[in-house]
């Protein structure tokens, strides 16, 4: 009889899970982690990437509170399997626990007082260590004033480190520090207008914990972004970074193949593993394979059903200004990527905010970080080559198409010009195409370049183009009869009409009819059609498009 399971879909405490949900086991990042690890470790991984609930799982592994209870949500794992010399280690240290996630403030003022309050419920949860004779009345009143959410900026930014000094003292042990999603109030920060004044709260915080603390067993802290020690991590040389691209904890996040399988198999599924890793697989961590977990759990709560789970819910602005602004080249090499195309980039993997808009590889870094882009080739640490970057999987290519793509067309929400445009381009309508497309150019906020060049135009309309797939084949330069098309739009299974664009840039408006008939007539000229009669498509909408600046002209061949 088929088993029935309940996957956690949003579920990430670790205790919830275990007694309730279909869990994967996960349990042997403990034992990394008590082989050996550093005095502070961060991982960084895109959202929706199990971040909260490894951490719970550590949460209830080494947490000397109701130790015996938990030490039940072990039993039949991996960390149970490796032997007493590891669950020997269960429920015996002091831990301190904290989420930054909802910290996202419109001001510095607002980020102190969520700091305050959480730092308040952090308290309450030790209020024991009031009644112990191990702290001074100074730390009473200190802690009290904690509790009572009314403290400066000074006595907030040392809290957790008290914490810490209070907790050791009274247990006689040092503690374990797990902070989540540790760069979101930096990120809010950012996108508010008060970076530089929360970046340095942000850091005195943490390295008053993290740096030369006597009473830090160690800590792990998670986030997608792994900001530059020069801005938030100065002078913390014991800090290990397991991140998309390096270092340890590879499989801690995402599930692996064998998962994915064992998944499968529990479900009774394991001919829709060709459509999970289609959909889902694809991600490259430093040489790991991995899938997306968020994506994975949702297919198979929602009866086996492919759809695009995975929505990067959070604050993106860094995201959205950087696409915005993006060259001419960029805008060409992004919309490649959607056929199936790579990208060279130099990878930062620290992120300094106040450096990011003037380092043009700092975009695909962020796609990185962010998870719409995964590793495809690693850059060699003697030669310092660029490594090489690709679209992980057909999730992800289509919300590149719905999210990185409108950011870089700045089209927006407006799917409906985009509809209008593609319709008269694909049914040789050409006024109303032109039409469609002058309107789009007028309407784009993004456009600060008067001059572009025609490497802008030919990126700018391929991503327009990319909601065509998988209806259409888009092809971009390639070659046929006697030279490179620009790009060709080949219709797929139940479509009988193709395309052909040649674009030209003109001086001068007054250019632009005379530049858009050399386009055309260029297309006859070197027979670009050949590759359709190759195809066996005899019906195909050919057009000379010139632009200049926001204006275009069309001239299309009749038929």
């Amino acid at each position: 009889m088929k088993q029935h399971y309940v996957m956690p879909v949003g579920v990430d405490d670790f205790r919830r899970v275990r007694e309730k949900y279909y869990y994967v086991d996960k349990t042997d990042f403990i034992r990394k982690l008590i082989d050996g690890h550093a005095a502070a470790t961060l991982i960084t991984r895109p959202r929706r990437f199990g971040k909260t609930l490894a951490m719970s799982m550590l949460y209830y592994f080494f947490t000397m509170k109701e130790a015996e209870w938990n030490k039940a949500l072990f039993e039949g794992t991996k960390i149970e399997a490796a032997g007493e010399r590891y669950m020997g280690e269960q429920g015996t240290k002091p831990v301190v626990f904290l989420s930054f996630k909802d910290i996202k403030e419109n001001s510095m003022g607002d980020m102190l007082e969520s700091f305050a309050s959480l730092m308040k419920k952090v308290y309450q949860s030790f209020r024991y260590l009031l009644e112990s004779e191990v702290l001074y009345p100074e730390d009473k009143e200190s802690f009290q004033a904690i509790l009572s959410g009314k403290v400066s900026k000074v006595e907030l930014q040392y809290s957790l480190s008290n914490l810490t000094d209070y907790l050791a003292r009274y247990h006689k042990k040092n503690v374990l520090v797990l902070i989540d999603e540790y760069d979101a109030p930096i990120q809010a920060a950012w996108d508010n207008d008060y970076y530089p004044e929360a970046i340095n709260f942000v850091r005195n915080y943490l390295s008053s914990v993290l740096k030369s603390n006597p009473n830090l067993d160690f800590a792990v802290l998670t986030g997608v972004l792994r900001i530059a020690k020069e801005s938030i991590f100065s002078s913390l040389n014991n800090l290990d970074v397991a991140s998309v691209a390096s270092g340890n904890y590879l499989d801690a996040m995402g599930f692996t193949y064998g998962e994915v399988q064992k998944m499968a198999a529990d479900f009774e599924m394991e001919e829709k593993l060709p459509e999970i890793k289609e959909w889902y697989d694809g991600y490259d961590f430093a040489g790991q394979e991995i899938y997306n977990p968020w994506s994975v759990i949702n297919y198979f709560q929602k009866d086996c059903c492919p759809a695009t789970y995975w929505v990067n819910t959070s604050s993106n602005s860094i995201l959205k200004q950087l696409l915005e602004n993006a060259t001419a080249a960029q805008t060409n090499e992004l919309a490649e990527l959607l056929h199936g195309k790579t990208v060279s980039a130099e990878l930062m993997e620290g992120i300094i905010y106040s450096d990011i808009s003037e380092n043009s590889d700092a975009l695909y870094s962020m796609l990185l970080n962010t998870g719409y882009l995964t590793m495809a080739d690693y850059p060699d640490p003697y030669t310092g080559d660029d490594c090489t970057m690709r679209i992980p999987n057909w999730e992800i290519q289509t919300l590149f198409k719905k999210e990185v793509m409108r950011y870089l067309t700045g089209i927006g929400s407006d799917a409906k010009m985009l509809k209008k445009l593609l319709s008269s381009l694909l049914t040789g309508k050409a006024a109303d195409f032109e039409a469609e497309l002058s309107g789009f150019l007028c309407a784009m906020a993004s456009f600060y370049d008067t001059g572009a060049k025609e490497s802008f135009y030919h990126g700018l309309v391929l991503g327009l183009l990319a909601t065509l797939m998988p209806r259409f084949e888009v092809v971009s330069n390639r070659e046929s009869g006697y030279g490179r098309f620009d790009i060709a739009i080949f219709p797929g299974k139940n479509q009988t009409a193709g395309a052909l664009l040649e674009f030209k840039v003109a001086e001068s408006e007054g250019e632009l009819a005379i530049r858009a008939k050399e386009a055309l007539a260029q297309i006859e000229e070197n027979a670009y059609t050949a590759e359709f009669e190759r195809r066996g498509v005899s019906d195909v909408w050919q057009y000379g498009i010139a632009f200049c600046g926001k204006k275009c002209h069309i001239e299309a061949a009749e038929k």
